[in-house]
């Protein structure tokens, strides 16, 4: 599966187009990182316990965008994009979407 944040792959032609596709995840911050998380804000640094948690949701919300385009017998996904939002206190979202294409 070919997935790219362009409009097209270079060198390649669309011959099919499926529309979008889309993976998404809702994750809740640990209580254990947010108490590193107020450590770390009085000295500075990275929050890497925060940082693992945004990727391991983004893997996890490509996944599922990838599955739904490989069901739709997609070889690309093109135009890529995330979002977030927060839908509760200590809880976002992590949104990924897409236009499924077959490119030769």
């Amino acid at each position: 599966m070919i997935l790219t944040t362009l409009e097209s792959v270079p060198g390649k032609a669309i011959v099919e187009h499926y529309g979008l596709v889309q993976g998404s995840t809702i994750r809740a911050k640990h209580i254990g990182k947010d108490i590193m998380a107020s450590l770390k804000n009085i000295v500075g640094g990275e929050l890497k316990g925060y940082t693992e948690l945004l990727q391991e949701a983004r893997d996890e919300a490509i996944e599922r965008m990838v599955q739904q385009a490989t069901e739709l017998e997609a070889n690309a996904v093109l135009n890529i994009r995330f979002a977030t939002s927060s839908v509760a206190q200590g809880a976002a979202e992590l949104f990924a979407y897409g236009t499924a294409v077959k490119v030769e």
